[in-house]
């Protein structure tokens, strides 16, 4: 089972432990690498047809943090009949419905030497917007910060697992109090700090030696509890990993950990310059993100098509795993509407709470934060169009 299959796909930075390759590769393909009609659905253009040219940029750029995946299928939905794959450049571009300009999707992590988000829209003025998470937000707020504009998942899919059908965790309190071993990563995971420092873990049960290998879980008969992503990792080890081969529990880290994952963000500056661009765009994407949750077969289709043409260096998807994520992601109502009822909203006071968690762990790590950090330095609800709700 390679490394790659365990993906930390959500959590900003931890992509750099893996044990990972990313092959070198060159050309772009539009003939090979495009894909048909009927893998996007022929109404992408009737369905979007918000007039964008001279608004927006020309090629609208959102850079993705991991290869393309699960929490790509809105703007995926966007995209064009037949987009052009470029493999030497780990881009998927095509028109954005009738809109007038095109959209670009860049894919991250691995495909771009594992440089966060928040630094790549930094350095590249021509990225318009890229995932950013609660954690990387607050990270990066004193050096290069990030306002979010559009959040995909109301709640968060990450996560602990366990294997010991003995255990039947309901809060991570209850973790600390069975002195399971907690097997996360050491990079680019800010909960296992948040629970110690306030008391949910014990600093000595935590394993920070994590790279993403189903290993360590399979060796210890899943007498352990491990970080995943429940719309991922339960699906791999049930079907993929051999040695394992069975259903595992979990508990999902929503309510004691509610971070926004992989949520849209722009550079501050943006928020000024492209204020006409944002205000068409975001609804654009909130409907897109709608009808890929009441849809999602054909975008499935074009990640599968994407994904097996770029070199992705052991990465893979399959359609089982993609429609258990789809599955997974609407019985738990992790894409809803926000507490406010549109969707895509963030919530401020969450974000606010999340601050005072997150400030005194990254200050500690020497990371320090923007000082006086408040929830409008990383989120806005300007752009939303409140119409639009999964109800």
């Amino acid at each position: 089972m390679r490394v790659s299959m365990f993906r930390r796909r959500w959590v900003a930075g931890c992509a750099a432990v893996l044990a990972f390759g990313l092959t070198a590769c060159s050309g772009s393909s539009s003939g090979s690498g495009g894909v048909s009609p009927s893998a996007t659905g022929s109404a992408t253009e009737s369905r979007y047809a918000t007039p964008l040219k001279g608004i927006c940029p020309s090629t609208v750029v959102i850079q993705a943090n991991w290869w393309p995946g699960l929490p790509d299928g809105y703007l995926y939905q966007l995209l064009g009949p037949n987009p052009t794959i470029d493999v030497s450049k780990n881009r998927v571009e095509g028109p954005l419905g009738a809109t007038g300009v095109r959209l670009q999707v860049r894919a991250g992590g691995p495909a771009t030497g594992f440089q966060p988000v928040t630094s790549l829209l930094a350095q590249d003025d021509s990225i318009l917007a890229g995932y950013v998470g609660t954690d990387e937000a607050v990270q990066a707020s004193g050096r290069q910060p990030p306002v979010a504009v559009f959040a995909p998942y109301e709640k968060s899919p990450l996560a602990l697992i366990w294997g010991d059908p003995a255990w039947n965790f309901t809060n991570v309190a209850e973790i600390r109090q069975s002195g399971a071993t907690v097997l996360a990563s050491a990079s680019g995971t800010s909960f296992p700090d948040v629970f110690v420092r306030e008391g949910s873990l014990a600093k000595s049960q935590v394993d920070t030696s994590y790279q993403g290998s189903p290993d360590r879980f399979v060796a210890a008969d899943g007498k352990i509890v491990q970080q995943a992503f429940v719309t991922n990792e339960p699906y791999l080890l049930q079907h993929d990993v051999k040695a394992w081969g069975k259903p595992v529990k979990h508990l999902l880290l929503q309510d004691e950990y509610p971070a926004y994952i992989s949520a849209l963000a722009v550079r501050p500056d943006k928020v000024s310059t492209q204020r006409a661009c944002l205000a068409k765009l975001v609804p654009l994407l909130q409907r897109a993100q709608r009808d890929y949750v009441a849809n999602p077969a054909p975008v499935n289709q074009l990640l599968l098509k994407v994904v097996s043409t770029l070199h992705t260096g052991g990465f893979t998807l399959s359609s089982g795993l993609l429609a258990y994520g789809n599955a997974t992601q609407k019985q738990l109502g992790l894409i809803a509407d926000g507490s406010d009822g549109v969707l895509g909203s963030f919530d401020t006071a969450r974000v606010g709470t999340l601050i005072g968690r997150l400030v005194p762990v990254f200050t500690a790590k020497g990371s320090t934060p923007k000082a006086g950090l408040v929830p409008s330095d990383l989120v806005t609800n300007e752009f939303l169009d409140k119409a639009v709700t999964l109800k």
